[in-house]
């Protein structure tokens, strides 16, 4: 049975293409996930207005991949003590998220946090927010898997 996760770590073309080579990853899709406005575009996002961060929603299989190894993918695909940053993105947009659809996704992102902290794998603190996963707008098409539609972007 295919499972889900939600991460948001920044500009979310480069975040999809990272997961889509994970193995046991079946799909990704892009879109806009933890904000208050329905069915936002882009550009409404880019606004600032919606409270929206740009999500990558992976689909995985856990008989070939866990929870925990996205978990990690997440971690190193990004700064997560950055607030509301990404490289040279910026906006609440660009956030670092772990939106988590059950309990024990919810616990393992806590403690795989926790463990990176107590570690002091990074020089600051993580800014991570870990958060229930909010309904996911899946973004325009030219969105959807822009590196290997146009390449590069993002400052991966």
């Amino acid at each position: 049975m295919i499972e889900i996760a939600t991460f948001a770590a920044g500009c979310f073309w480069g975040v999809e293409e990272v997961f889509s080579e994970v193995p046991g990853v079946v799909a990704t899709r892009v879109g806009y996930c933890g904000g208050r406005t329905e069915n936002p575009t882009y550009r409404d996002v880019c606004s600032l207005d919606t409270g929206h961060a740009e999500a990558v929603e992976v689909s995985y299989d856990p008989l070939h991949i866990s929870y925990e190894v996205l978990l990690k993918t997440f971690w190193e695909c990004h700064d997560p003590t950055q607030v509301n940053r990404q490289g040279p993105d910026f906006g609440e947009q660009y956030r670092s998220v772990i939106f988590y659809h059950s309990e024990a996704q919810h616990q393992a992102a806590l403690a795989s946090r926790d463990e990176l902290e107590s570690r002091q794998v990074f020089r600051r603190s993580i800014a991570t927010q870990i958060v229930p996963a909010a309904i996911f707008w899946e973004a325009e098409a030219y969105h959807q898997k822009y590196h290997k539609k146009n390449g590069g972007g993002c400052g991966f």
